[in-house]
């Protein structure tokens, strides 16, 4: 039976669905990332007339609100229900959703209240979140004659699928990777996938009945495969995929690996020694390191890589590290010492 397990880690919580240890379904969350569910917000700008409008809550997430009466007035308290976090894309934040509430909630913090799967506390079987990560870390995910290639896009999140067995047959033994991976990745919104182009309106069928069994019990809308074997599926959209954070936070996400490595590390010593890429190292915050060396018992240390001939780089990525410790010091009272 399939059962979702969570690991509270430094910086983040993993969630596993999984079934005689395979990974069915992933969530990953981030300390920052808004929850959804009640909130109030100050109604920040509206258009004469419009049912929607621009609202910030106490804590300054910019909340895009829907179904606002015709007596809330710029400036005014409104209860909200958010319905999908801020995510970022390539360039640009998309805002949170949310919806006019009826009646006030009695908690205002947008972080007060969790949708995540209820999970029991225990450290994953060896390899599988580390295949998982990985999998999104390069966004491919090979099968028997092929991979997929997922790629998140403004608009949508993008799977190309390529291999060496014939069109018919490539695209029937993508179907159940592609229906593990969207379930991995979290993946949600308008995806587009790019299927071998299938001339025969039987072949498409057959691909279509094959998704339609695949993709029983997640949720979500389906086109019909159109005569270039494009399909699009369209999900409710709540939070950042696993794709989308290691793909558009890649050095936030590589310093928590980073950490989990080290707090699963074994052997004897005294000492831990971290070693990071600049832009990995100045993701690590003091907290995070001094969290890490309650955990392992261990004195953290920190090195830093550098590629020959770009030492006035590595000064600069160094000093930008200090400052981001500084302000951590400043923060939560404790000295780094580098």
């Amino acid at each position: 039976m399939a059962e979702w397990w969570v690991e509270r880690g430094i910086g983040e919580t993993r969630w596993l669905l999984i079934e005689d240890d395979r990974v069915l379904a992933a969530r990953l969350h981030w300390p920052e990332d808004i929850a959804l569910g009640p909130a109030t917000a100050t109604l920040t700008r509206r258009i004469k007339g419009a049912s929607r409008g621009l609202a910030r809550t106490g804590d300054g997430v910019e909340i895009n609100v829907s179904g606002l009466p015709k007596d809330a007035s710029e400036g005014s308290t409104i209860p909200v229900l958010l319905t999908r976090a801020p995510i970022a894309e390539r360039g640009r934040l998309k805002r949170a959703q949310g919806v006019y509430r009826r009646t006030p909630t009695q908690q205002g913090d947008a972080k007060a209240h969790s949708t995540e799967p209820k999970g029991t506390q225990r450290r994953f079987p060896p390899g599988l979140w580390e295949d998982v990560w990985a999998d999104a870390w390069e966004g491919e995910v090979a099968f028997a004659g092929g991979s997929l290639i997922v790629s998140p896009a403004p608009a949508m999140t993008v799977i190309d699928i390529d291999g060496d067995l014939p069109p018919r047959d490539l695209a029937l033994a993508a179907v159940p990777a592609l229906a593990e991976t969207l379930r991995r990745f979290d993946l949600a919104g308008s995806i587009g996938i790019d299927f071998p182009t299938l001339a025969e309106k039987a072949q498409r069928r057959a691909v279509d009945e094959a998704l339609e069994e695949a993709l029983s019990g997640w949720p979500h809308e389906r086109t019909a495969m159109n005569g270039f074997g494009f399909v699009q599926l369209v999900a409710r959209l709540e939070r950042p995929s696993l794709l989308h954070r290691l793909h558009l936070n890649r050095a936030s996400a590589a310093a928590r690996m980073l950490l989990r490595r080290g707090e699963l590390a074994e052997g004897i010593g005294p000492r831990l020694l971290l070693r990071a890429h600049p832009a990995v190292a100045d993701r690590l915050s003091q907290e995070w390191l001094a969290e890490l060396a309650r955990r392992s018992g261990r004195k953290v240390e920190l090195g830093i890589y550098c590629t020959h001939g770009k030492e006035a780089e590595c000064a600069y990525a160094m000093d930008s590290l200090i400052r981001s410790m500084a302000w951590d010091e400043r923060r939560f009272g404790r000295e780094a010492d580098l």
